[in-house]
């Protein structure tokens, strides 16, 4: 059952209703973006939701059950609240959402919360981005507890793992960009694989500020994943630590950590399974 002032109540009774959608969103660095779809800016509890016609909400779904409630809202880049640089630095993953309906007449009658979940999956469709709107039973939908498994589950310098970082992360810039995924750095000197699956931190040039993670490394030379939001460029400062692949002997070898390793990696597999018996 969803709250509604009696006020509000009153007014959706009417034949003639004066409502309009907001959307209010906390993105990851505590920042809230306030929308409408409404042709004026709207004002509720201090919080100012601009029309400037760039989203539209779709389906919303509502259920009783605990399956998984979801919505899609659409919108378009808008180069003064909904920038697409900030989209693509990660900025809005896991943003908490508020969808609300509100009479613009009054706001002051409160609202009727549609739904208030976080950001799901976000694709990019031309000039225009369409977020996925996901429901508090999410949840309910992930695992709690653990399998058993030969690579380790924890996150490497997490609590279990219990690996310090500082020891190995490296503060350097850019030396010279190879491509869009690609730049070299003389000053890296770590044997291959090192930095492979570890994450990067641009801490200077247009990039500032952007997570990514490392997808291969060889001497002098870094691979990230993903592009960042702008051109990479010589002299970028950049902060890089090393990464696990898991592994039992990584964990052993490159951390001395192998104390700590939350895997079973002597447990038989399926190899092992379907081993023929021996005849001795």
């Amino acid at each position: 059952m969803k709250a509604i002032s009696h006020a509000l109540k009153n007014h959706l009774s009417q034949e003639v209703a004066t409502l309009c959608t907001l959307v209010k969103i906390t993105r990851k660095d505590a920042v809230i973006v306030g929308l409408t779809d409404h042709d004026s800016n709207v004002i509720y509890d201090s919080v100012t939701y601009v029309a400037s016609g760039s989203f539209t909400p779709r389906a919303v779904v509502s259920s009783a059950g605990l399956n998984v409630d979801h919505g899609e809202i659409e919108a378009v880049f808008s180069s003064d609240l909904i920038r697409e640089d900030d989209v693509l630095a990660g900025l809005y993953d896991h943003a908490q959402v508020t969808l609300m309906l509100v009479n613009y007449t009054a706001p002051e009658d409160g609202v009727l919360v549609l739904r208030h979940g976080h950001w799901g999956e976000m694709s990019l469709r031309g000039g225009q981005f369409v977020a996925e709107l996901r429901g508090l039973a999410q949840a309910l939908q992930h695992e709690i507890g653990e399998l058993y498994s030969p690579t380790c589950r924890a996150m490497l310098g997490d609590a279990r793992c219990k690996v310090n970082l500082a020891a190995y992360t490296a503060a350097s810039a850019v030396q010279s960009v190879e491509g869009a995924l690609v730049f070299k750095d003389a000053a890296r000197t770590e044997p291959a694989g090192f930095f492979a699956h570890g994450t990067l931190k641009f801490t200077s040039g247009d990039n500032a500020g952007w997570y990514g993670e490392v997808k291969a490394y060889v001497v002098g030379e870094v691979t990230l994943l993903i592009p960042p939001p702008q051109p990479m460029s010589a002299g970028d400062g950049y902060q890089i630590t090393a990464g696990c692949d898991k592994s039992f002997s990584t964990c052993r070898t490159r951390f001395s950590n192998g104390v700590n390793f939350r895997g079973e990696p002597h447990v038989p597999g399926l190899d092992r399974l379907f081993q023929p018996a021996r005849r001795d």
